[in-house]
């Protein structure tokens, strides 16, 4: 990473440059990785076509505007976005909060809460946030990923199997309930054609691995359907056809400061719902290709798709996890599958609306259902099982939330219960031992390896040496005044040896404030030895060095113990 790309938090500067000069994705482009490319943007555009429509259509806005967040919000993502495999557009999760915002301030409101929302994504790139994501621990990545996939075989199931379910419910439990209460109408064609078409995918996988099955799949559906003149739901009987014009550019009109004030807490729901669903989805992306993508870059090519949404007339965009999947799956290689993916729906607006009313929704059911069975990687769910149970709780309930409550919601609990877990494990591994060696049996290295060991030092009576070995923070200030606090007599001096301490927080700084304190008022000097740099710097300028003092704050354990034997003279 260069010093341009240090100084934005990316390189998303580079990218941008060469956005203007030599666009980057073509840079990339490799002639092995065209045919790729050519057919995961041709089956993931298939696939988003009706998506956006569909979200759309649930947000309470024409589906247009979900067609159009699909083309502009789309090409910006997959040109400016920090993974080379993200595919943008409207989302699901976004469902609820746009319903909500056009409920109480309209359409524009929903345009003023999005741009403001996309400048605080591009604030939050250019602060370099996006780089903490990068830290979701593996447990809160499968049970999200895994959850993710359990729902989208769940919204399928209706049109898998030609339900007659008129309206069916959004949460997942009463979903199900509303399917096995229906199951009885099944209808037998359109089964067959979801049946077809997951069996397509899989034997086209088996013989062509090379080639792309879903769109094979989807191509197939689609003519037995014209061809038979089957009487079931396409995308053309659901959704009334394909609007037959482009998007065009134009200031958003009546916006004023009172409006972005009003709506501003909903742009700040915007923006981290957007942060966190795109940069989950460039961790799937990871995961599933071994990739690495620039979290910060990320962060602000959301926020200018955001922004360039909604003024060609769309509605909130963001990295779409199952669409990158299904592209990933059907083969992409570049950024050049998601513009190839823009470039498919633009097609259909204008000239393929009547091709594109043949193809089956039990088609695409089948194709998500084929994606929701790769996104689970039920291998790695399974070997969740084997980890330590406080990895596979962590999963687990990450799992359930995403299944029966709001994704948001799941990551933030899993979140916090992974970062509770991690603060325990920490505080498990740092100790305070009173005048004992620094390893347990099973960590110690022999004794001649360590010369330095406090049992080989003469120390005075009257001296009570405590070592600490780990890093000393708020998980482990408990700890640390515990093991203190059992002193019955104050002996004449401490030694506090920190020779493994490599950090301290504030909180530690003033649990070893309080110590020093209560042993002074006891008789007792307290004596520091062998401070690294992090947590002396930190004991410096909290101005806990004054209740010290800087001659008793030893270099060496040696030094420790001299100044130990000076302090018993005086005393004596």
């Amino acid at each position: 990473m260069n010093n341009a790309e240090r100084r934005i938090g990316g390189r998303w500067l580079p990218k941008a440059i060469e956005l203007f000069f030599i666009p980057n994705v073509f840079k990339r482009l490799k002639a092995k990785f065209l045919l790729n490319d050519v057919f995961a943007g041709l089956t993931v555009g298939i696939v988003a076509l009706p998506l956006a429509m569909a979200f759309a259509i649930a947000s309470g806005v024409s589906p247009a505007k979900g067609l159009f967040t699909a083309i502009v919000g789309g090409f910006l993502i997959s040109m400016l976005s920090g993974s080379r495999y993200q595919i943008g557009g409207p989302t699901g999760a976004f469902v609820v909060i746009i319903y909500g915002i056009i409920a109480r301030h309209g359409y524009k409101g929903l345009v003023a809460a999005t741009i403001l929302a996309g400048i605080f994504l591009i604030i939050f790139g250019l602060m370099r946030l996006g780089t903490y994501i990068k830290y979701i621990p593996q447990p809160v990545t499968t049970g999200f990923t895994t959850g993710i996939a359990v729902l989208i075989f769940s919204t399928q199931v209706k049109d898998f199997f030609g339900l007659s379910i008129k309206n069916v419910p959004s949460e997942f439990l009463e979903k199900w309930d509303s399917y096995i209460h229906h199951f009885s109408s099944i209808d037998p064609v359109v089964t067959i054609i979801g049946v077809v078409t997951v069996a397509t995918i899989i034997t086209a996988r088996k013989i062509y691995p090379r080639i792309p099955a879903h769109f094979i799949a989807i191509f197939l559906v689609s003519v037995i359907t014209w061809y038979l003149g089957l009487d079931i739901q396409t995308i053309g009987s659901k959704f009334g056809g394909i609007p037959s014009k482009l998007p065009h550019f134009a200031v958003p009109a009546g916006m004023s400061i009172k409006l972005f004030r009003a709506v501003l807490p909903d742009a700040v729901t915007i923006a981290l719902l957007a942060a966190i669903e795109s940069l989950l989805c460039a961790v799937v992306a990871d995961a599933m290709t071994g990739d690495k993508h620039y979290s910060n870059t990320e962060l602000v090519g959301q926020g200018v798709a955001n922004v360039g949404s909604v003024f060609f007339g769309g509605i909130p965009a963001t990295g779409a996890i199952a669409r990158t999947a299904t592209s990933i799956k059907a083969g992409a290689k570049t950024p050049l599958a998601g513009i190839i993916h823009v470039a498919v729906i633009v097609l259909f607006v204008m000239f393929l609306a009547p091709l594109a009313s043949y193809i089956p929704l039990a088609g695409l059911a089948g194709v998500l259902f084929i994606v929701s069975w790769d996104m689970s990687e039920l291998h790695v769910f399974k070997r969740m099982f084997k980890a330590p149970k406080s990895d596979l709780a962590v999963m687990l309930i990450t799992f359930v939330l995403t299944v029966v409550s709001d994704l948001t919601v799941a990551v933030q609990f899993g979140m916090v219960f992974a970062a509770l877990l991690f603060m325990k494990r920490m505080s498990d591994v740092t100790s305070v031992q009173a005048n004992k060696k620094l390893f347990t049996d099973e960590q110690a290295l022999p004794e001649d390896m360590d010369p330095d060991a406090t049992d080989r030092k003469k120390v005075p009576a009257g001296v009570s040496v405590y070592e600490i070995n780990g890093p000393l923070f708020f998980g482990v200030a408990d700890k640390f005044n515990d093991e203190f606090s059992r002193i019955s007599l104050a002996p004449k001096a401490f030694i506090i040896r920190m020779r493994n301490v490599p950090a301290m927080d504030s909180t530690a700084a003033f649990a070893l404030e309080s110590f020093v304190k209560s042993a002074t008022k006891r008789g007792s000097k307290v004596i520091l030895a062998e401070i690294s740099a992090q947590p002396h710097k930190v004991i410096r300028k909290m101005g806990i060095e004054k209740f010290v003092g800087k001659n008793n704050i030893a270099p060496s354990f040696d030094e420790a113990i001299k100044l130990s034997r000076e302090t018993i003279k005086q005393k004596d």
